[in-house]
């Protein structure tokens, strides 16, 4: 397939899905050209590469040794480290957000909303944690920027924030999970999370600063704006899992 076309991806990614689609969910993930094999057990690692090796022999592809990583702990895939324990924020992104210096203009604080929407799956209620830089970019020029001391403040939390990130947790097939939900007066938020051993362990953390028209909302109705945003943005795990929702509002009653 010629390189430039729009749906060459899509393309590509049903290829893929067709080469490895009786081993893909199981053993092995692949993301276009990103493939991930995985096992817990380390004795069972070299029976799963022989056998994605031999789907690639079959379907005649081959691997550029170059870009290749055998028998690791950890790697980064799609952006984000991949380890025994879950996933972790690419140690990269971290350093970039906090090798930053406050912003001097519009422009810098477009940079930072962009490094932080990067690491929101990481950041508890991140819209609240950077709702002071978005009032910034709410219809003022960049003759009109102003560094207020509220948005000082909320810059250096997030790099302390930032210097022992959470990790989020890896999942079991079919185990309960516990959706918590948040709402106030500019931003809703929520956090799934799993049980382990009695301590509940963060899997994903959803956060969305509300419009002008959605702010004016009561509270019943930014509740349940916030439970089907939440349930859009975690679409696959209400598909896999059995979820318990908790709120301080009568959310029976709401929907």
């Amino acid at each position: 397939m010629p390189f430039g076309l729009k749906n060459a991806g899509a393309t590509y990614q049903r290829l893929m899905n067709k080469v490895f689609k009786t081993i893909i969910g199981c053993n092995m993930e692949v993301y276009v050209d990103d493939m991930l094999v995985k096992r817990l057990e380390k004795s069972q690692h070299i029976s799963d590469l022989e056998q994605c090796f031999r789907l690639l022999r079959h379907f005649n592809m081959r691997l550029n040794p170059a870009k290749c990583a055998f028998g690791v702990a950890s790697r980064k895939f799609l952006g984000f480290m991949v380890t025994h324990r879950g996933i972790e924020a690419n140690p990269k992104k971290i350093k970039a957000f906090r090798d930053m210096v406050p912003p001097k203009n519009i422009k810098e604080v477009q940079r930072l909303n962009g490094r932080i929407a990067a690491l929101s799956h990481f950041l508890v209620r991140s819209g609240d944690k950077y709702l002071p830089f978005f009032k910034i970019l709410r219809g003022v020029r960049n003759s009109d920027f102003q560094w207020t001391d509220e948005c000082q403040e909320a810059f250096e939390q997030l790099r302390k924030y930032l210097a022992s990130p959470p990790l989020l947790f890896k999942l079991t097939s079919g185990e309960k999970l516990y959706l918590y939900i948040a709402v106030l007066a500019q931003t809703i938020s929520s956090v799934l999370v799993r049980e382990e051993n009695a301590t509940q362990r963060p899997v994903y953390y959803v956060s969305k600063i509300l419009s002008e028209t959605e702010g004016r909302y009561p509270l019943a109705d930014k509740t349940a704006l916030a439970l089907v945003y939440s349930a859009r943005k975690l679409h696959p795990y209400f598909q896999a899992h059995s979820i318990g929702v908790y709120t301080n509002q009568p959310l029976k009653s709401i929907l």
